[in-house]
């Protein structure tokens, strides 16, 4: 468990060194009309942690069943385009870096709480949720996928950074 919780901790803090240097019109703007702005992509890191953490709730509730494990380093190639499920879209309306800090606080902390409910990280291995994309896989690998995931789109964000012209 702790690993999870330092590959959390790692990648999360990545992000916001990522994400500080901008100006609010710089981390609004889409580097194109296909493309979500910084903000986008950190609103969609919310939601998607957030809709991890109640998939985890879920999972922990059921019976124990084996699940294959799935192999998801192909979220980490930024050449796979993987079209987000309608929940976790992102909104338009323009918000400010500290807002967002604090809302990626907040999800991680609801996350960090349920993890701290669990006794026995094996349990992890032995519930599973499914997944809109990967379909059932064990909680430890939505774990994984969460911070592979938020890893995917901190290059995303270096990506528009070079796009529209913010300094590191």
């Amino acid at each position: 468990m702790n690993q999870f919780k330092d590959n959390l901790l790692e990648t999360r803090n990545r992000l916001l060194n990522e994400i500080r240097p901008f100006r609010i019109d710089e981390f609004n703007k889409k580097p194109d009309q296909n493309n979500w702005s910084a903000a986008q992509v950190c609103d969609h890191l919310i939601l998607v942690e957030i809709a991890f953490t109640k998939a985890i709730v879920y999972g922990l509730k059921k019976e124990d069943q084996k699940i294959e494990r799935k192999d998801l380093s192909f979220v980490m190639d930024r050449k796979q385009k993987i079209d987000a499920p309608e929940i976790v879209i992102p909104n338009s309306e323009q918000i400010e870096v500290q807002q967002v800090i604090e809302r990626l606080s907040e999800s991680r902390k609801d996350l960090l709480a349920v993890l701290s409910t669990i006794k026995d990280s094996s349990i992890l291995t032995e519930k599973y949720a499914r997944h809109p994309i990967f379909g059932k896989i064990p909680l430890d690998q939505w774990i994984e996928l969460l911070y592979m995931h938020e890893q995917r789109h901190i290059e995303q964000i270096r990506e528009i950074k070079g796009i529209i012209g913010v300094e590191k």
